[in-house]
């Protein structure tokens, strides 16, 4: 049996896998959907601690050893695949696969914002706008990414201010990420080619790239089709 921990991006929580999750336990496999802190129902979490990159990776992995899962798929949705791509490298042998969706991939000293060369000082400005907080997206940001208007009601509706440090702490990586098993699921209509950093991964042998003909949230748009790539890694 297989045992799932879903991440989902920016600014949701666990709630952006309910059409995902169900599919996967009714194969028979263990599937976990985390809020990662300072998100959704953990928001007031915040106000007890900063939070940064290494609380959000931290959880992961306390999530992994606390429930004692092995055979672990963990994937991370958009921004989520900095904190996953760490966490993968740190659970060691408990590591089945790690899959990004549609997602930044870690760079050791890189943060999320790095790779925004045009748009980071429009991020980082916003976060500081907004009392350390990345702004949710509006119901405009989400057009043409083949949703419905119902989809992009529950996003925009659901979404929660993000904690901006962990959009510009540098992550950390202990080894090279090309060495991890690794799946990339590329979501078409967000941007028909994966990242320059994404393309170099893809040439180890031990990563795969898979194509959905779908925006950048699979999980809303084509919740069936992204869980039958799951089960089927």
């Amino acid at each position: 049996m297989t045992r799932y921990v879903l991440v989902a991006g920016a600014w949701l929580g666990s709630w952006a896998w309910d059409e995902v999750v169900p599919e996967l336990r009714a194969a028979g496999h263990d599937t976990h959907a985390l809020t990662l802190p300072g998100l959704a129902e953990r928001r007031q979490e915040e106000r007890d601690a900063p939070i940064g990159l290494e609380t959000h990776v931290r959880d992961i992995v306390d999530t992994v050893e606390r429930l004692d899962l092995r055979d672990v798929v963990l994937v991370g949705h958009s921004y989520s695949g900095i904190p996953v791509g760490q966490a993968a490298e740190r659970i060691g042998d408990r590591l089945s696969r790690v899959v990004f969706v549609d997602s930044n991939v870690p760079a050791d000293g890189e943060s999320f914002v790095s790779g925004w060369p045009d748009g980071r000082a429009a991020v980082e400005a916003s976060i500081a706008d907004s009392g350390g907080f990345w702004p949710p997206l509006t119901a405009a940001d989400f057009a043409g990414q083949g949703l419905t208007d119902a989809q992009i009601t529950r996003l925009v509706s659901g979404s929660t201010p993000h904690p901006g440090a962990t959009l510009t702490d540098p992550a950390r990586l202990e080894r090279p990420l090309a060495k991890l098993p690794a799946t990339y699921i590329k979501c078409l209509l967000d941007w028909p080619e994966p990242s320059p950093e994404v393309t170099e991964l893809l040439k180890s042998e031990h990563w795969r790239l898979v194509e959905m003909n779908t925006g950048h949230w699979p999980m809303f748009s084509q919740p069936h089709e992204l869980s039958a790539i799951l089960l089927g890694l």
